[in-house]
Order: structure tokens, then C-alpha cells, then sequence
């Protein structure tokens, strides 16, 4: 391993297709010799937030963070630390599984939710997967530009991001998610 893509951004190319990392915009939590972890920030998962809604008298969405261990549930958080177990992803951002504290800090109003997005699973690679992932152009990598990782996000973030990238990705952009009807 040559280069860590730790605090980058994957942006999917259309190669991959019909599976949870079609038009994925992932987050490199972490990346180094022993493999990759990162979660998808635009997949809703309608399910888990139905399930999270029926607990709660606020609206909650909850997104996929990868095909890994779905009955795991990780938080982005910004801002306020409300829990010491936690890894920190920049100066404003943080990921932790500290469910306790996190629901505890929201019913509370010590944080807002719109400062926490909650992940169902994780995205993993083994050592040097995602390395030879990129090498064949599956993922396009990007330097992270005043990303509110816990924005709403839905699929209008890859075509977004493809388009500020311009030139190919800008034909990728508006190519059909079946890129066999094109």
C-alpha cells in the first residue's frame, strides 16, 4: 500500500452497477495496510428508518453504509463530543457506535439530529482490495470539499459531484443508472 485514501471521498463509476455501490458516494473512515473501512452517504434505507421512526416522535433517516455487518448501526456526528468512544473523521465530524449516548444527547436536545446521520452496516475492503479497486477505475477518488457529511443525501449527491468533477464524469453524470440503455 503506497497511498492511504483515509478522509477521501469514492465516488462510483458506472462499471459498477446493480448492486449497493451503483452511484455510491462512500467516506473513507479509515485506510491502511490491513484493508478499508468507509460508509455510503447516499443510500436511504427506508426499512431501518421505518423501524427507527416507530420509536421515536421525530423523523429519522437511517442509510446504508455498506453491504458489512448490517445489524450495526454507526453515527456521524457534528460538532458537540457527547461520548469519549468515538474516532474523530475531521475537527467537525465524528463517527461513533455509542447508541446510548448519541439518543440520550438528542432527546435531551444536546444535539440536534439534524447533526447526526445514522448508518445501518459498513463498507470493507481487505488489504489492498480497495487499492486494486481503484486501479481498475471502479472508484473515482476525490478530495473532500466542504462536505456536510450529515446532509440528507440521496442520489442527487453522485450526479452532483460527477458533474463538478466535468469532462468524462460529466457524460457519467447523465448516462442512465442501466448503462445498457445508453
Amino acid at each position: 500500500m503506497n497511498y492511504s485514501y483515509k478522509g477521501k471521498i469514492l465516488i462510483s463509476t458506472p462499471d459498477i452497477s446493480g448492486d449497493i455501490f451503483s452511484r455510491s458516494v462512500v467516506l473513507i473512515i479509515e485506510h491502511n495496510e490491513s484493508g478499508a473501512f468507509g460508509l455510503i452517504l447516499n443510500k436511504r434505507n427506508r426499512q431501518m428508518s421505518n423501524r427507527f421512526n416507530n420509536f421515536f416522535d421525530f423523523k429519522i433517516e437511517v442509510y446504508d453504509g455498506g453491504p458489512v455487518e448490517n445489524d450495526k448501526v454507526f453515527f456521524i456526528v457534528k460538532g458537540k463530543k457527547v461520548t469519549e468512544f468515538y474516532s474523530e473523521i475531521t475537527p467537525d465530524f465524528y463517527l461513533t457506535e455509542d447508541i446510548e449516548n448519541i439518543i440520550s444527547a438528542v432527546l435531551s436536545k444536546e444535539l440536534s439530529i439534524e447533526d447526526v446521520k445514522i448508518f445501518s452496516g459498513y463498507s470493507g475492503w481487505a488489504s489492498e482490495q480497495l487499492d486494486q479497486e481503484v486501479q481498475r477505475k471502479m472508484w473515482t477518488v476525490v478530495d473532500v470539499y466542504n462536505l456536510d457529511y450529515t446532509l440528507p443525501n440521496d442520489q442527487t449527491l453522485w450526479k452532483s459531484i460527477m458533474q463538478n468533477l466535468g469532462g468524462e464524469y460529466l457524460l457519467w453524470a447523465n448516462s442512465p443508472e442501466d448503462i445498457s440503455l445508453n
